[in-house]
């Protein structure tokens, strides 16, 4: 009878209630909240459902992401193994090699001045890099140069530059928070940007329409990502890696001669490793790493940072509407975050809303696209800057 009794109070405790904080349970609300966020309003599924699930696993069960060297057997967690792929910026760049097989950077090459805006949808990077600085001055939350650095990416919008700033710059203990935010306010980019698109522009710059872009040679095309690669990563070579794989995977779509590297690329290897990525970036979240004053300060910094780049780019919008006499509509600068292609559908919806006949897709994928080059380039200035390779 003592047999029956030990074995059945040995696996009582075993479960997970006997284990679990009211942190953790808090998480595990969040976690359920994404996972309606993403497949009931499909805000940005394919990130947000792998995000949540981690971040499910991991408060249900913590050594699902202990390392190696923490435990017992000397074996980590599975998804420990998923995270240090982040930590030495695989994933991220793989990630990067993928979106640059998916993309056309045709819009940008027609219109070279999308360039512009989406230098100055990066001012938001700049904005959230002095907060972070001013929190830690008013002691509020401890960031030092590199981690207020790897905090302001986030204004960017884009998740695997994020995590590829915060591995670099060493800053492993806020990268979780960091990356959720980032993924998170890429997925809520349809919620977030209109308010602020529709407060500085008028219904009748909103119903703008622009002139068709001219048509892009296959030859341009080619040419493009050889020529970016060499300009950029000579003048800063810490984007490489970034820089490098975007453009990489463009080069295979544009060339027409490696099809199936560019379907790999863009369809099997980019979802397996969104799949890695998404799931060990939501491992992070536990309630102890998660639930704190820095993260906090970190994803109130990301938001600040994401509108302020919004933004900008809507308001260096404006000044090219002026300069061009109303032959271009301010709402393609707020695509010029690095959220691909999300951003530049916002763009057309809120320019459809006014003038159903508007189609400003296109246009707004020039500064899309040039948003997630300005994003690689802030990281890597970062990088240059505190001697990081």
């Amino acid at each position: 009878m003592d047999y029956l009794v030990n074995t059945f109070s040995n696996l009582i405790h075993q479960t997970a209630f006997f284990n679990l904080t009211w942190g953790n349970y808090i998480m595990i609300l969040v976690a359920c909240f994404f996972l309606y966020l993403a497949i009931r309003h499909e805000f940005e599924p394919l990130l947000l459902v792998p995000i949540a699930f981690g971040m499910l696993l991991v408060n249900i069960y913590p050594d699902i992401i202990l390392s190696a060297e923490d435990s017992a057997t000397g074996t980590g967690g599975l998804l420990y193994y998923f995270y240090e792929l982040d930590e030495l910026a695989i994933l991220p760049s793989l990630i990067f090699m993928g979106v640059g097989a998916m993309t056309d950077f045709g819009p940008l090459i027609a219109n070279p001045k999308s360039f512009l805006l989406g230098a100055a949808a990066q001012f938001g990077i700049f904005a959230a890099y002095f907060g972070a600085l001013g929190i830690n001055a008013l002691g509020w939350a401890d960031f030092n140069d590199k981690a207020a650095a790897a905090v302001s990416i986030i204004g960017g919008a884009d998740g695997p530059t994020s995590i590829f700033l915060a591995g670099k710059l060493g800053q492993t203990a806020i990268l979780g928070p960091i990356a959720v935010a980032a993924y998170s306010y890429m997925s809520l980019v349809p919620i977030i940007q209109p308010p602020i698109m529709k407060l500085f522009t008028t219904e009748e710059q909103r119903k703008i329409k622009m002139a068709q872009l001219r048509p892009v040679s296959k030859l341009e095309k080619i040419l493009f990502p050889i020529i970016i690669t060499i300009v950029v990563c000579l003048v800063l070579p810490t984007t490489a890696p970034l820089i490098g794989m975007l453009m990489l995977g463009n080069l295979f779509k544009e060339s027409g001669v490696v099809r199936q590297l560019t379907e790999t690329a863009s369809n099997a290897l980019m979802y397996i490793v969104v799949i890695l990525l998404g799931t060990s970036v939501g491992a992070t979240t536990s309630a102890e790493a998660f639930l704190n004053k820095t993260t906090l300060c970190i994803v109130a910094l990301g938001l600040i940072a994401f509108m302020f780049g919004t933004a900008a780019g809507v308001w260096f919008g404006q000044i090219m509407r002026i300069a061009t006499h109303n032959k271009v509509n301010p709402l393609i600068g707020s695509a010029g975050v690095s959220a691909v292609p999300m951003a530049a559908r916002v763009s057309q919806k809120v320019g459809a809303e006014a003038d159903p006949t508007n189609f400003l897709l296109m246009h707004a994928m020039g500064p899309n696209v040039a948003g997630v080059i300005g994003t690689a380039v802030a990281a890597g200035s970062f990088m240059a800057i505190f001697g990081v390779f």
